[in-house]
Formats: C-alpha cells, structure tokens, sequence
C-alpha cells in the first residue's frame, strides 16, 4: 500500500474477493533525509493515509522498514550515474530490489500465498506459466518498470488493477467512500520532491564546461556540469546566441563536453543492453521484438541481433531519437513483457565510446 488510490483498490477489491488481506508500506524516509524530501507515495503521511484505509477495511497493516535499503540501492547511485553523463532509471531497481524483492520475502515470513499492488499491469496464465501484459489503460502501463523482476516470482504476485483504467478506479474508491478517492497521483522519483535539476542542484557542485557542436566541433555555448543534462534534451543548454534548434546528443566526461546536433543527428539505430533480465527462456526469446527506450514511448520494431544472459544486441528497423545510456531498453512481443536491460551502448553515434 502506498497511501494512493491505486493501491486502496486493489486492496478493497481484493478483500472483497474474499482474500485474507494484510496491508503494508515501505518506509523510504530516513531521519537523515527528511519527509519533506519525499513525494506524496512515500511520505508520512502517505502512511497516515494507507493505514486509514487498512482501518475502514478492517485489515492489519505493517509499516516496513527499509530505509537502509532504499538509500544504498536507490538514492546512492542516482548522483554518481549522472555525473558519468548517463540517465539513470532507479524505480528499475527498488522493484527488483526492494518493493517486490524484499517484501515479497515479507509476504511469505508472514505465510501469505501472494503479493498484491496496485501496479496497471496484467498476470496471464501462460503455456510456460506466469507472464507479464501491459495493463488495459495503455496510458498508465508500468510495465516499462517491472522488466528486471525474477521469474521465479511472477506466481506469487497479483495485479487487481490490470484489466482496470484509472477513472474507473476511481470510481470504484468513490463507491466504497474510500478517503484517497480524490486523491493526487504521484508521478517522477518519490525522494525528488521538485524536480531532478534542483535535486542535483542539492547533491552536486556546478562543474561548467564547453558545449560543442558535433557538426563543425565549435564551442556554441557553457554547461553548468554534464550532470544537468540528458540525451535529447533541447533547452536550459547554456548557448552563447540563438541557434537553429539544438539537442543533447553526447558527452566526454574526460573533457567536461556536453556534443548538441540538430535533432536528424540525435537518432541512432542500433543499441546493446547489458544486466538483462529475462521472463521467459532465452532460447525462447523472439528474434524480432517490439523495443521501448523510454518510458511512454510506443514500442518500435527492432531485431534481436545478438542475445546472452547477460545481454542483447538490438537493431531497430528504423532510427530512434535519443536513445540514452543508462535507460532501460524493455522488450514485448505484442503485449507480453520478454523483459529488458540496461542500454550501454548506441550505435551511430558521431562519437561512439563516450
């Protein structure tokens, strides 16, 4: 339970259903880092609130802590991974980690059969057992989210709010006078309360440096520090004078450059992704797939090229704008999650290897 509308449903639904129902929370907030730090799914009072829906559905409700965790897996690496002129995708790694890793070893200390959230995500049945679909509301999919979660949990989790769109859920908590029925949904990273810029603003010192036209490799403009800054990004890029539209397209930490193109330079077909995960048995694996590379992209046809278990080689048919080191390259098969990886790599690049 996070306090929100989407996990009060699925919990009421499935307390309907006649299911033993035990809520719980994860506590991210640490007496260091305090709750002002953190977004509307992870703070106090977001606790407050979950544990009033545990009461008004006259279930237990546990507040875990994983403050520890959370910091080590979460919080610690996001800095450094921008420093190193990549994008990082945490919430990747506090599902695998943390919201279904440890708890669901929560969930079984506790002897129950099965973990609940209130994800838009579906659990079918398959020939070789559980498999991940997007959710019915295509706008409100996780999917993207969920690729690195071991396989040999998908028995053990339910999805209540899958075949579900949010106005429905909605009016489902109305229904049952739940008290987060009107409730603000929660969206970006739960310790950035504003935005990433000002979180980094926080946590890092301005390193500035040149920006350089990849084109004609003259000096167009300052940077604050590589950190600011995002493949694909078009404005806050510190030009001297109005140019003709720029995007971020690459950095050299060694030199302290930020590389800006015109958006057709900003494309690259090719990508490997490395600490894959796999849903299904590699041999299994489709060789060509539908691929997203960032979150609420639509998926776009690419070829699996090569594949190990550590990895994947992909080729899009078609160029792709900003494919991005550090994001998660995800891969589907209609609907079906095959699972994904982490892009190190994109191929086409006027400057391949930085």
């Amino acid at each position: 339970m996070s306090g929100g509308v989407d996990s009060s449903v699925a919990t009421a639904l499935l307390n309907e259903q006649g299911f033993e129902v035990v809520g719980s929370m994860l506590r991210f907030w640490s007496d260091e880092r305090p709750s002002e730090a953190f977004s509307l799914c992870c703070s106090p009072e977001a606790a407050y609130d979950a544990r009033r829906i545990a009461d008004r559905l006259e279930i237990p409700f546990y507040l875990l802590d994983h403050r520890k965790e959370f910091e080590e897996i979460v919080v610690e690496p996001f800095v450094p991974t921008y420093l190193r002129g990549e994008t990082p995708n945490p919430c990747v790694w506090c599902n695998r980690f943390i919201k279904f890793g440890s708890l669901i070893e929560k969930a079984r200390m506790l002897d129950c059969e099965f973990m609940a959230t209130g994800h838009y995500v579906r659990r079918v049945d398959g020939q070789g057992g559980p498999e991940l679909w997007r959710g019915v509301d295509s706008g409100k999919d996780q999917t993207y989210f969920l690729w690195a979660l071991p396989r040999g949990i998908l028995p053990y989790l339910l999805f209540p709010l899958g075949e579900l769109d949010k106005p429905t859920v909605r009016k489902l908590a109305r229904e049952r006078g739940l008290e987060t029925a009107e409730k603000p949904g929660s969206s970006g990273l739960c310790f950035v309360t504003d935005s990433v810029r000002h979180y980094l603003d926080s946590e890092t010192s301005f390193n500035p440096g040149p920006v350089v036209d990849i084109a004609s490799g003259d000096v167009i403009g300052e940077h604050r520090g590589i950190q600011y800054y995002t493949v694909g990004q078009k404005r806050h890029l510190g030009l001297f004078q109005s140019h003709q539209s720029r995007f971020v397209v690459g950095f050299s930490k060694k030199e302290n450059t930020v590389f800006v193109g015109t958006r057709n330079i900003c494309h690259w077909d090719r990508l490997i992704a490395e600490q894959a995960n796999y849903l299904l048995d590699i041999d299994s694996l489709p060789r060509r797939v539908m691929a997203q590379v960032r979150y609420r992209q639509s998926p776009l046809p690419a070829t699996i090229v090569r594949k190990w278990a550590e990895g994947f080689e992909l080729q899009f048919d078609e160029p792709v704008f900003a494919v991005t080191i550090g994001q998660s390259a995800v891969l589907y098969e209609d609907d079906r999650l095959l699972g994904g990886g982490v892009i190190t790599y994109r191929g086409g690049t006027p400057q391949e290897g930085q």
